[in-house]
């Protein structure tokens, strides 16, 4: 006789494989999916990349949607992005991220609950928690004085 915790712990081994399968299938996908659809400025031209603990590609909406521990690097633009989710929706060409989200652009940074990023206008929207703010850090240089 199979004690239970074996039992739950071969169940769990079987619905984890069953799980991964797809996502790796959709891991596949969506770096075609990406490149297809990104939008450079750079000669560069290095793609969006995405990390998480899991991600899904819906190729009828085209809609990206990554979960847990996500980061989101975009070389040509400069942009890093740590957050609990994000989404990349290639046809409206924009990134939803949410969940504690935090953006590195060139030394500036930006803090928010949810933070969209329009790629064609190269503009960011945050939004906080209720009952807080957004917070932004900005390197301000100063002007070259040579008669100091």
């Amino acid at each position: 006789m199979i004690s239970s915790h074996k039992l739950i712990d071969s169940l769990k081994r079987q619905l984890g494989l069953a799980l991964i399968a797809p996502i790796a299938v959709a891991g596949a996908l969506v770096p075609l999916q990406l490149q297809n659809a990104q939008a450079q400025t750079s000669q560069d031209n290095r793609p969006l990349s995405v990390r998480a603990d899991v991600q899904e590609y819906n190729s009828k909406t085209g809609v990206v949607t990554a979960r847990g521990n996500v980061q989101v690097l975009y070389p040509s633009r400069q942009i890093q992005g740590t957050a609990a989710q994000a989404q990349y929706f290639s046809r409206e060409r924009r990134i939803v991220m949410s969940g504690n989200v935090y953006i590195l652009q060139q030394g500036n940074s930006l803090r928010g609950e949810t933070i969209t990023y329009l790629i064609d206008e190269g503009r960011f929207v945050a939004l906080p928690k209720s009952n807080k703010q957004v917070e932004s850090v900005y390197i301000v240089s100063e002007p070259n004085n040579p008669q100091r």
